[in-house]
């Protein structure tokens, strides 16, 4: 079986995969691995691991990839950040990765440690963009790169064809596929694709996804996917804010009937950030299941 996601977007049926973060102490330690060993019976094209603001839980992220790579059937993707790190300390953390044979990396340039919003200012014998990132994995290693790419556009970007450009530029110093930050609207995953697409690009992008299960998504939104929640969404959601379950069945309706929009406009899969939780990513996967079967 190819060990490589960009062989497995090319494949006849969309893919299916979930989006991880390393545990903080030992009862994290344990709802992740519950998680994991839950969606793994789902059998996943691929599961990802992210990587914290300024490197902060590199250790994690590699031990945890590691222990996927060697412990479960999955194949997984590490994420990989520039911030604060040296281009000796980030071919290190490379050269582990593909120690344990893990061959999948999703490169950002990441945010300043503590505030989004500050000044980026690169490591003295680091790197400065995302695309440079890019190019340090793809001459470390055999290994298949991915990038971020933003609906809305990235905070830092004057604008939307400027991001496109910018997510070009990453593809072309080799990422062989994006994966976007979340979203809630179809249209908003269209017309991304549309402008790559008229930059003569045409390479997977799959869309990012998490279903709101409290309101508490709803207002963590802006921060999470760099632009507010759209606001029909949010009346729809605030009708029935009073009552929990309310919220999370709409939620769970909403990203399934998203999904199932998204397939059909020929998205080559989905990536579900799940939060370390799988009972709502099975819910949505089930109800995939269920609507293109019939």
């Amino acid at each position: 079986m190819t060990r490589s996601i960009a062989a497995r977007l090319g494949g006849p049926d969309p893919s299916f995969s979930f989006e991880f973060f390393p545990p903080k102490d030992a009862a994290a330690e344990r709802q992740l691995w519950q998680a994991l060993r839950e969606l793994e019976r789902l059998r996943p094209s691929f599961v990802s691991v992210t990587y914290g603001a300024g490197g902060s839980t590199r250790e994690g992220t590699v031990r945890v990839t590691e222990q996927i790579a060697t412990d479960t059937t999955m194949l997984p993707m590490a994420h990989l950040t520039a911030v604060n790190h040296s281009r000796a300390e980030l071919r290190h953390v490379l050269g582990r990765f593909a120690a344990a044979g893990v061959s999948n990396v999703l490169t950002i340039r990441g945010d300043p440690p503590g505030d989004p919003g500050a000044e980026w200012v690169k490591h003295p014998d680091g790197l400065a963009y995302a695309e440079d990132l890019v190019r340090l994995a793809k001459s470390s290693g055999d290994f298949c790169v991915g990038v971020a790419a933003f609906p809305y556009k990235h905070p830092r970007s004057p604008d939307l064809d400027s991001d496109a450009h910018y997510l070009v530029r990453k593809i072309q110093a080799g990422a062989d596929f994006a994966i976007t930050q979340m979203f809630f609207a179809l249209e908003d995953y269209l017309r991304l694709r549309d402008r790559v697409t008229t930059l003569g690009c045409d390479v997977p992008i799959i869309p990012g996804i998490m279903p709101v299960t409290t309101m508490r998504t709803i207002e963590r939104s802006s921060q999470l996917s760099g632009a507010p929640f759209p606001p029909k969404l949010r009346q729809r959601f605030e009708a029935v804010a009073e009552d929990p379950a309310a919220v999370r069945a709409m939620g769970i309706e909403q990203a399934s009937e998203l999904c199932q929009r998204l397939l059909a406009a020929a998205a080559p899969g989905i990536h579900f950030i799940t939060l370390n939780r799988s009972t709502a990513t099975r819910e949505i996967w089930s109800n995939l299941q269920s609507r293109v079967s019939v």
